[in-house]
């Protein structure tokens, strides 16, 4: 993973160094009487050399007009100088990735899904301090409140959740931000990663609260082989964008970011995290650790939002670069989904070898077959496991918080802040 260092030192030298003209306009430039070339700068456009100071210029040129056959993509990043003179952005400009359009315009939108989420998330605002921990505490330290099985599993869910949100907040800051090049987008991007720091407050939260072994609890992602299998599963897929040379712009660096977003949101936030919630609000439904569960519950609301918003990325990086989606590309994301479903079966036989809460590892297969079907579908791929449905039908009443449909597999109608969500 890229350090912040890195990434300011990278964009600096990108930014400070002039760009080459082509062949042809070097020739041209000899001759004094020549026009200077149009060249594009840093995801803005001018007719003179980039230089420290503002550059006027009298004839700006559309970035969508310099674009030529073999043409190198210089996408934005948001941090280039800025040229006065230059074009106004129009809609057309915008793209989800390799834009070298003006990145800190927000309007006009292009995608106004993408507002809406971020509007829906702002609306959707919580802290860990607002859920009352009292009764947890008690029962937690009733040395007959939980069975052995069922402490095991509140302390692997919070182990795995404790630092999976990390490692989330860690690749979409160090990493997505930099290369999703539409404005709008990043606007939600950086209310996800606030959100996934709130999520990793509530897990601390819950640690202190219960008096847990906090070394035990945020390093199960290193000792425990189910929780730590998943983990490094994420971070393999963000090796590549980790590289603080990485540059999309190709179509192997552009299907490796494609491969990060659907490993991070159809994988781990579409799968990895299904077995810990289902376990955890099992428990609140069996009026056991209600806290925690509540606290799930907010979390869970949260990470809906955040797969519907990678899916539609993912969908609008394929409409619009449909040559990345190649049928070897689909096997091999295909390929993804059942790996990841396999490591959250284990992780699920890990965790209730004799059952619990109502479910067994059997039942917790069938569902994450059911949940990897819907992933395949969502990213436009058929499904895998033939005949999965979904065992838990309680879920919908558990998740849909007073909405129409199940919260946790459909799209959201309907918010209001935190503290003024009814349970009941």
């Amino acid at each position: 993973m890229i350090s912040w260092e890195e990434f300011y030192a990278e964009d600096h030298a990108i930014a400070a160094a002039p760009l080459s003209p082509t062949p042809a306009a070097s020739h041209e430039a000899h001759h004094s009487h020549a026009p200077q070339p149009s060249m594009v700068f840093a995801g803005t456009t001018t007719n003179a050399a980039p230089s420290a100071s503002p550059v006027l210029f009298s004839d700006p040129v559309r970035l969508t007009d310099l674009t030529a056959p073999g043409q190198a993509i210089i996408a934005g990043t948001g941090l280039e100088p800025i040229v006065t003179g230059a074009a106004r952005l129009q809609v057309d400009d915008k793209r989800m990735i390799n834009c070298r359009a003006d990145l800190n315009q927000l309007v006009p939108f292009k995608y106004d899904w993408a507002w809406q989420k971020y509007l829906d998330g702002c609306a959707n605002h919580w802290m860990p301090q607002e859920i009352n921990m009292a009764k947890d505490i008690q029962l937690w330290k009733h040395a007959e409140g939980l069975t052995p099985d069922e402490r095991m599993v509140v302390k692997r869910s919070l182990g795995y959740f404790s630092t999976a949100d990390s490692l989330v907040a860690n690749n979409l800051v160090l990493a997505i931000y930099r290369h999703i090049t539409n404005p709008e987008c990043r606007q939600y991007l950086l209310r996800q990663a606030f959100e996934e720091a709130i999520h990793t407050h509530a897990y601390q939260y819950c640690v202190e609260s219960l008096s847990m072994d906090e070394g035990e609890v945020f390093n199960m992602y290193r000792e425990v082989p189910s929780v730590a299998n998943k983990a490094a599963w994420s971070l393999r897929h963000t090796h590549a964008l980790a590289d603080p040379h990485f540059k999309t712009g190709t179509p192997e660096h552009d299907q490796d970011l494609l491969r990060n977003l659907i490993g991070f949101y159809a994988v781990t936030e579409g799968i990895f995290f299904y077995c810990g919630f289902t376990q955890i609000l099992s428990m609140g439904r069996r009026n056991k650790m209600t806290g925690v569960s509540e606290q799930f519950q907010y979390i869970l609301r949260d990470e809906s939002m955040h797969l519907n918003f990678g899916i539609d990325v993912i969908n609008q990086i394929k409409l619009e670069n449909p040559h990345l989606w190649s049928a070897s590309f689909q096997e091999e994301v295909r390929a993804m989904i059942v790996e990841g479903t396999e490591l959250e079966i284990a992780y699920a036989r890990d965790t209730m070898p004799r059952g619990i809460l109502g479910m067994s590892a059997a039942m917790m297969e069938e569902y994450l077959h059911f949940i990897a079907n819907r992933r395949l579908i969502q990213l436009g791929l058929t499904e895998e496991f033939s005949g999965a449905k979904n065992p838990f039908p309680w879920m919908s009443e558990v998740m849909d918080l007073r909405k129409e449909k199940n919260f946790f597999e459909t799209r959201v109608t309907e918010y209001q802040t935190g503290g003024a969500l009814n349970w009941d």
